[in-house]
């Protein structure tokens, strides 16, 4: 199974026709493509506090995953984002623990937001396999990208601005707020009534 390294393009937010707002979604760049998961509120302000570095006197639930591993003399090595089923995203995160001269490899099964919001505070790669990428990867300009020459927007980390409307953090903008919904009214799904699989991008889990 092939694989491609990600990047975090950043955490935003859908809206539909209306301009209410949907889930938080994080994306992903990789194959030249743009892979939207959408997330839980709870996962997309963790991986946010990543992005920005956010200092916190006590750790979040990842920082301290990410303590507690070290302390026992383990590390991550990789997050994979391997299969998409019913609208669900999987994920693998490969671990390696040293006792001595031995070396003891696991494979730990865990929702990609998981999986991404670790891989931002330790800094070690996100792949995604072909497979996910074939069925749920986007054109760049079809989520509403502005040019990389643009300042990124709030919540977009290094890449490119969100949108071209008032809120950069926003998938979308004023020209074309509806880049997440389609042509129905679940500003959670991707795609529109063409599509053959419109609802492919549903999330990484029930939150």
């Amino acid at each position: 199974m092939a694989t491609h390294e990600a990047t975090v393009e950043g955490v935003g937010v859908g809206v539909s026709d209306e301009g209410e707002r949907g889930n938080p979604v994080v994306l992903l760049h990789a194959r030249d493509e743009i892979l939207p998961i959408f997330v839980s509120p709870d996962q997309a302000q963790s991986m946010q506090h990543a992005l920005d570095g956010t200092p916190f006197e006590r750790p979040l639930t990842h920082d301290l995953f990410v303590d507690m591993v070290a302390e026992f003399g383990a590390a991550i090595d990789r997050v994979r984002i391997d299969d998409l089923a019913d609208g669900t995203f999987y994920a693998k995160i490969d671990t390696e623990q040293y006792q001595g001269s031995e070396r003891t490899d696991m494979v730990f099964d865990a929702r990609p937001s998981d999986g991404i919001a670790l891989a931002l505070r330790v800094d070690c790669p996100i792949l995604v396999s072909d497979e996910v990428l074939d069925a749920a990867g986007r054109d760049p300009d079809e989520l509403g990208f502005a040019d990389e020459e643009r300042e990124p927007g709030p919540g977009a980390g290094s890449g490119p601005g969100f949108g071209t409307g008032d809120e950069p953090d926003v998938l979308g903008g004023e020209d074309d707020p509806d880049v997440l919904g389609g042509e129905d009214d679940d500003p959670d799904v991707l795609g529109s009534e063409d599509d053959d699989d419109p609802d492919v991008l549903g999330g990484d889990d029930p939150f």
